[in-house]
């Protein structure tokens, strides 16, 4: 009997992986054939171009009616109403089509179609993948907080509040809400706080998002080397401020982001802490310029992780096509995957079932939990939120609350160590997602209460004595570090020196390579936040640095001592270069004078 691709990948015995013709995964990876439900969506830039386009149109109005006085006053004038017409345009077509309070849906809107109809999604590239040791975060791993964006009629901001009241109490963690405005900062935090949220640990940021569905294009977290990163995808929906908040998110943490070149929703991810992943194939119809092996080898690229391409549910069932709908994974070696009572033998069961069993087959403790249709909604308990010490659970009204109990009772046997938590859900349900689809997860800084710090640059080399060299670096702390110490040593025997102590914490430094001989040097950072803990890196090659002929250091070692004058007498008696010490070629008594001038002169 052939064993499956996801079983395969899962046992990670990838060379023997492939997928049938049909699309069905079993027993190389071949090009994947789309789906079809095929989604295609764009970018805000090209959605953006729509109201350059008119802006442009206008400046060509503008220059024709003025003529040929074509100084460069106004051409200036020209250019700067072109982009203050065209951001304009941008932010009020875009929040006539998101305006506040709308119940935009996790999946496309009829208006949303007509827009990626004639404007289909290219997925951004940036400069290329981490170029460190990659771990991506699970989310059963201790957490910093969670993000969230205030946005949806007032049911769906009830929903967030009750999170919030858990997440910063039981939870252990702290709430970042997106606000639109000032304003609204101002009230979010006034109704979290209300609703029980623990105040000193609710955060606002004032950013401008569309839709509640952060999930799906919030910033992913890896570590690399064991500092926090991020990877962005281009958002698979025509929401452009959603798309760009990953980079807003970095810049305002300090955090590197990284743009991974493929269209994509964040839901459709689930991964564990030991490398595996799992997404549908909805991924290859989002980006049908890719082969299945293309696109898995990008997300180990970028995120360090071997991903297992499972079939979609129906999109009739899940408009969204989406892995969090009918899947969670909870530990390294848990999982708990969707069961449907009501439909058994329904394609839809069938491929809950199958990757049930893959996971089995694999090692993997599987916990069964229900999934229901009913009136056009999907009803899924697997679409919860684990932080830190909680497990947050739909809990539905609308449908026999024999499921919610039968679901209460699966995750309690799946996270023993936890508090589960049921949260009604009804209000938000109808729109394709539930409370996986409304957040995104804030890992923790990897050191716990220590900095951690990333000597980036120079990962070794060769220089010359006097060079300047650019030292570069990257820290994490959970509270900010605040200075840094740079030091080298020239052998491994030596104590370090050093270089800057108790500088600011910019990234970068001129250093000036001292005039020594090495090819075993060795550069350090060293990082501290403000309780005085610190965080360490070396160099992992070795640092050659052709420094001027020191004659007196006749034993190398880069020390000019009394040991000298005895390596000069070895190197005398047996004839070695270093005895030639006035530089005549040869090797005579008078170099003895010589040494004892350059011992004196130093180096």
């Amino acid at each position: 009997m052939p064993i499956s691709l996801a079983a395969c990948k899962l046992l990670r015995r990838h060379s023997d992986c492939s997928i049938e013709s049909g699309g069905r995964l079993r027993n190389a990876v071949q090009p994947l054939v789309p789906l079809p439900s095929k989604i295609a969506t764009e970018t805000a830039e090209k959605y953006q171009s729509d109201s350059v386009v008119r802006a442009a149109r206008s400046a060509v109005l503008y220059r024709h009616q003025m003529g040929k006085r074509g100084s460069v006053m106004h051409r200036v004038l020209l250019v700067l109403a072109l982009v203050a017409v065209a951001g304009v345009g941008f932010a009020q077509e875009t929040k006539d089509r998101y305006p506040e309070g709308a119940a935009t849906p996790r999946g496309l809107t009829a208006a949303e179609r007509t827009v990626i109809a004639k404007s289909p999604l290219l997925a951004a590239r940036g400069a290329g993948a981490p170029m460190g040791d990659v771990r991506a975060v699970a989310e059963y791993e201790p957490m910093e907080g969670i993000l969230i964006a205030y946005e949806g009629p007032s049911s769906w901001r009830a929903v967030l509040r009750n999170m919030g009241r858990h997440i910063t109490t039981t939870g252990n963690a702290d709430l970042f809400i997106m606000c639109d405005t000032s304003s609204e900062a101002t009230s979010a935090r006034s109704d979290f706080i209300a609703a029980g949220a623990d105040a000193s640990r609710v955060f606002t940021k004032v950013r401008q998002t569309d839709t509640i569905w952060m999930r799906d294009y919030g910033p992913r977290y890896i570590y690399e080397n064991g500092i926090r990163a991020i990877v962005d995808h281009t958002y698979n929906r025509p929401r452009p401020n959603d798309n760009q908040l990953p980079t807003f998110w970095g810049a305002d943490r300090g955090e590197v982001v990284y743009t991974i070149p493929l269209v994509h929703g964040g839901g459709n991810y689930h991964l564990d802490a030991l490398g595996g992943a799992a997404s549908t194939l909805l991924i290859a119809n989002e980006n049908p310029g890719l082969t299945g092996s293309q696109i898995i080898e990008l997300w180990r690229d970028f995120q360090g992780v071997d991903t297992t391409l499972f079939d979609p549910l129906p999109a009739f069932v899940d408009s969204t096509q989406h892995i969090d709908m009918w899947m969670q994974i909870v530990a390294d070696d848990v999982i708990v995957i969707s069961d449907w009572p009501l439909e058994p033998g329904s394609s839809w069961d069938a491929t809950c079932d199958a990757a049930a069993a893959d996971y089995a087959a694999a090692g993997w403790t599987v916990i069964r939990t229900p999934a229901v249709r009913q009136g056009g909604t999907h009803y899924t308990f697997t679409n919860v939120v684990i932080c830190n010490g909680i497990v947050l659970i739909p809990e539905y009204d609308n449908i026999s609350a024999t499921y919610s109990q039968q679901a209460l009772a699966a995750w309690q046997l799946a996270v023993p160590n936890r508090t589960v938590v049921q949260v009604d859900c009804d209000a938000i349900v109808t729109a394709s997602g539930v409370m996986h689809c409304i957040v995104m997860h804030i890992p923790e800084n990897s050191g716990g209460l220590n900095p951690v710090a990333w000597l980036t640059a120079p990962d070794g080399g060769v220089f010359e004595a006097g060079e300047t060299v650019n030292l570069a670096w990257r820290t994490d702390d959970d509270e900010g570090v605040v200075t840094v110490d740079l030091l080298f040593r020239a052998e491994p025997s030596q104590a370090f020196e050093l270089i800057a102590e108790g500088i600011a914490n910019t990234g970068s430094f001129a250093w000036t390579a001292p005039d020594v001989n090495t090819e075993t040097g060795t550069l350090r950072v060293v990082a501290r936040d403000a309780d005085g803990r610190e965080g360490a890196d070396d160099t992992d090659r070795p640092i050659t640095i052709t420094g001027s002929t020191c004659l007196a250091d006749t034993n190398g070692d880069g020390i000019v001592n009394p040991a000298d004058f005895t390596a000069w007498i070895n190197a005398f008696n047996n004839q070695f270069p270093e005895c030639d010490q006035n530089g005549d070629g040869s090797c005579t008594p008078t170099d003895f004078t010589a040494w004892i001038n350059n011992y004196n002169n130093g180096c």
